[in-house]
């Protein structure tokens, strides 16, 4: 029980630290209003909303997730925070879960801002709302755990910023969300297969659009792998750097 008030605590002050500040909240609204506009205006009448809001939705998941989180860890290990979170009578284990909870929470919430907006323009009827949430779920754990893995490694909060844009490009770009991955060379097609935004993006477009390039099992199966494995990478270097 007391385990869980910690869990709960720490989730809390992240939520009412970070994540409910004004900048914070009008991001997850201006980035994808700003990109949707760009793109129409760039190709008017070519483009239809539905075939950019599964990228809209996975680029507001990636930047949300993994800039937060980098930013907040590497401030709160800076400042000397996050050392009295360690000596914590907690396991490392569910304080990790604590701080990656606020960061997925509002990954998800940044990914139907998009949706939302959608809806006054077209019909969302027909998407299929629960494979596209276990997508958005999973999609926020993977960048979230990459985002942890970045604070882990960096410093400054201008290095955690600066290797957070060393993972996010390549992904957008690689992922299938610019292009398909099937007219992509096949040196950077092996990478993209590497990449766990590209089954993300792949089941957002199978749930909104109906046209998945991959199995939706073999999707959330990779992306299932991504998450244990990066959460044990993750595990690994906070007991390295941090610890011991």
């Amino acid at each position: 029980m007391k385990t869980w008030i910690a869990f709960w605590n720490i989730l809390k002050k992240d939520v009412r630290t970070y994540y409910l500040k004004p900048p914070n909240i009008s991001w997850g609204i201006i980035f994808p209003v700003s990109w949707t506009l760009m793109q129409l205006i760039r190709a008017p009448g070519k483009i239809e909303i539905i075939e950019l809001l599964p990228g809209l939705m996975a680029m507001s998941v990636l930047f949300g997730t993994t800039s937060m989180l980098a930013v907040t860890i590497t401030f709160e290990k800076k400042g000397r925070s996050f050392d009295r979170l360690l000596l914590a009578p907690i396991s490392l284990n569910m304080m990790v879960l604590a701080k990656l909870s606020g960061a997925i929470i509002f990954g998800i919430i940044n990914a139907f801002v998009p949706a939302i907006f959608a809806a006054f323009f077209i019909d969302l009827s027909e998407v299929n709302w629960v494979i596209a949430f276990a997508a958005i779920f999973l999609i926020a754990a993977t960048s979230t755990l990459i985002g942890l893995f970045i604070a882990v490694s960096a410093k400054e909060v201008f290095e955690a910023q600066t290797f957070s844009n060393f993972f996010r490009f390549p992904m957008l770009f690689l992922c299938g969300l610019f292009i398909p991955i099937n007219q992509l060379p096949a040196p950077l097609r092996l990478i993209s297969f590497c990449l766990p935004l590209t089954y993300g993006t792949d089941m957002l477009k199978g749930a909104i659009m109906g046209n998945p390039a991959l199995n939706i099992f073999l999707n959330i199966l990779a992306l299932l792998t991504f998450t244990l494995l990066l959460f044990h990478l993750c595990h690994k270097n906070i007991e390295r750097k941090w610890i011991l």
